[in-house]
């Protein structure tokens, strides 16, 4: 099932073969699910690994960068109320210089770190977790269902998933939107996407602000 993902037809996060063209640009195309809303462009438009590492290698994330810990604290802080010390966590796609990591464990949570650039370990998908967080992610990911179910799949009973991804503008606001020039940049979700997920997963779903999403997996007694 999950290779239907390959064809364009075919949404790359629920799966379902309803989907339109939404924008085309000199460098791209867009397409539209009717079913989950997702935004997404076509695979043959994918980077190479290669390249797409190249791009990821101009981040400068610095632990030590107070602006960029500032912008962190827009999914730190909401965070952080609902869950509580001693919780443990993954930070998924921590990028090349983990941060957010470092300031939960400052806070007095412990989390590790998965990349598949930059922190490839395998290991931390045989364990589960309290909290799984994902900072500007999810707008990378080129097969949405695959990828986030096994993040679901690792969240414990009770606890959360905390995404930040800028969602998407009207749609009128789409063709000069800055968020899709970057070239990495392949699934954009909107507020009916996160409401579809939550939908399916039976989770309860905080839409924090404009580009933070916090999701609660329900008690296994729920």
């Amino acid at each position: 099932m999950l290779e239907r993902s390959i064809d364009q037809s075919f949404c790359p996060l629920c799966l379902q073969a309803e989907t339109v063209p939404f924008h085309h640009d000199e460098r791209r195309e867009y397409r539209s699910c009717q079913i989950c809303r997702l935004v997404y462009v076509p695979e043959r438009y994918f980077l190479p690994p290669e390249v797409e590492r190249q791009q990821y290698d101009f981040h400068e994330n610095d632990p030590s960068d107070a602006n960029y810990r500032a912008f962190l604290s827009r999914l730190f802080d909401p965070l952080v109320e609902h869950v509580p010390r001693g919780a443990s966590g993954l930070d998924f796609g921590s990028g090349p210089g983990p941060t957010l990591s470092v300031m939960l464990i400052e806070s007095g949570r412990s989390a590790i770190v998965y990349d598949p650039f930059y922190a490839p370990d395998q290991s931390v998908w045989e364990k589960s977790y309290d909290f799984i967080t994902a900072t500007e992610v999810f707008e990378h990911l080129h097969r949405p269902a695959e990828e986030l179910g096994r993040i679901w799949d690792h969240l414990r009973p009770g606890g959360w998933l905390g995404i930040m991804t800028k969602r998407l503008p009207d749609p009128g606001r789409f063709p000069t939107w800055h968020y899709k020039n970057d070239p990495t940049h392949v699934a954009f979700f909107a507020d009916e996407t996160f409401r579809f997920l939550a939908n399916r997963w039976r989770a309860d779903l905080q839409l924090v602000r404009n580009d933070v999403v916090l999701m609660r997996k329900q008690d296994a007694a729920s």
